[in-house]
């Protein structure tokens, strides 16, 4: 059997700048995300000798890092559905687009769940008991999604993320903004993974910082299938729709606070 017009198919397929564009989000998401989640199991896991809450900022930091340089070319390495929805409210880039965007981010999110929970299976039934908990002194969902902590309410909760996520947003213009101070050429992967480590280590304690819908999502719905149970969607008065919506707004906001600056430096 001729393989040759099959492979010819294929190829025009990925060639394709949606197909490019899906494909870049999920590897650069993922990428993220295994860094980033293998950076918290070791917090929650391991010992003071194995991680702390300055490496899992470090882990989403450097992760940003690497997933721009994997796909910031093609796509722009978004990595986050609430900067993309930005992009698009703001038309910085079409419509059309968001849903290709969206959908790798939660494909690659997804993937990066479960390979952290292959990765570090025996850690985590060791560590619960055989037990997966949600909440208390052994739970392991916190590896996977973000929770509330006790001193934090829902709505209060709400507003960290909204202001979180502007920062981030704010703050992505101002680095890519080539008509103000941008970073240097070929520095920007890691401008912006030092963003997201400074936003953790600084501000970071009260809602987790999720500022991005698919980071938190896909591996709180992987968590619900893999026998942590309804419980990853109830604590916290309901808080997974929390870090879904608040950030969508926040990276919106953030942009709206930016752009005018870029027009008017533009016109003078």
């Amino acid at each position: 059997m001729d393989s040759g017009p099959m492979l010819r198919r294929m190829q025009a397929v990925l060639q394709r700048e949606m197909v490019r564009e899906f494909l870049a989000e999920f590897m650069s998401t993922y990428v993220m995300m295994v860094f980033g989640l293998g950076s918290v199991a070791h917090m929650v896991l391991g010992d003071k000798k194995f991680g702390s809450y300055l490496g899992v900022n470090l882990g989403f930091g450097f992760g940003v890092a690497m997933g721009v340089h994997v796909a910031g070319g093609i796509s722009g390495a978004h990595m986050n559905a609430a900067v993309t929805f930005s992009n698009c409210a703001l038309g910085r880039m079409p419509w059309k687009k968001f849903p290709v965007y969206v959908l790798g981010q939660f494909l690659g999110s997804f993937s990066a769940a479960a390979s952290t929970y292959l990765l570090f299976y025996r850690a985590i039934d060791q560590f619960s008991g055989g037990e997966l908990l949600v909440t208390g002194p052994t739970s392991t969902a916190n590896i996977f999604a973000t929770y509330l902590p006790e001193h934090m309410t829902l709505w209060w909760g709400f507003l960290d993320e909204v202001f979180l996520t502007g920062m981030l947003q704010l703050c992505i213009f101002a680095i890519t903004d080539k008509r103000n101070s941008p970073a240097l050429k070929g520095t920007e992967a890691l401008v912006i993974g030092v963003l997201v480590c400074v936003i953790g280590i600084s501000l970071g304690m009260n809602s987790g910082y999720a500022i991005n819908p698919s980071r938190d999502l896909p591996p709180r719905f992987f968590t619900f299938i893999a026998g942590w149970g309804q419980q990853v969607f109830r604590a916290g008065d309901n808080w997974w729709w929390v870090p879904v919506v608040a950030p969508l707004l926040g990276a919106y906001l953030g942009g709206i606070v930016y752009l005018p600056q870029g027009e008017i430096k533009n016109t003078r």
